[in-house]
């Protein structure tokens, strides 16, 4: 099965609709408005054009909806979460991950996924801010910074994900 597609609109002066069709054919949307309230429909199954039900969510009820139905962020690689959409992520580099003794500008990670490396943990020392000419590790736990997506991303890129 493909993965569900998430079709982004612009809504000027509003903020972006976010469409997903189900693999039962459901037509759901989410308006994010430019607020930071949610508006989250559920459209007709005879009739995916009307909407039968429309719920306005405020930031802090669409955060705890978020939660409820993604888990893994109490995953305990999860540092932290903020109101900004931001997360804070530790992600290893396994001992035999194709990274170890390459460096860190080789995964491409922060231009592939807009998540940027702030430190990288390795036995105890941390090292904070590595440039892009930073030698991995297998062992390192990289602490990662971004999007949701992008982190998840970021793990994919580093063969945790």
């Amino acid at each position: 099965m493909s993965a569900p597609r998430l079709k982004a609109t612009p809504l000027p002066g509003i903020g972006v609709q976010y469409d997903l069709v189900t693999r039962e054919h459901r037509h759901l949307s989410v308006v994010a408005h430019r607020d930071g309230t949610r508006t989250v429909s559920v459209y007709r199954a005879d009739d995916p054009d009307s909407c039968a039900q429309s719920l306005r969510l405020t930031g802090s009820e669409a955060s705890a909806l978020i939660d409820a139905l993604k888990p893994s962020h109490h995953s305990a690689s999860l540092l932290y979460t903020s109101d900004l959409g931001l997360v804070a992520e530790r992600i290893e580099v396994g001992a035999t991950s194709r990274w170890n003794g390459r460096v860190l500008g080789d995964t491409r990670m922060r231009t592939e996924t807009g998540a940027s490396v702030v430190a990288v943990l390795r036995r105890a020392e941390a090292i904070p801010s590595p440039a892009p000419d930073f030698r991995l590790v297998g062992g390192d736990t990289l602490i990662v910074i971004g999007t949701r997506e992008g982190v998840d991303a970021a793990a994919a890129i580093l063969g945790q994900g």
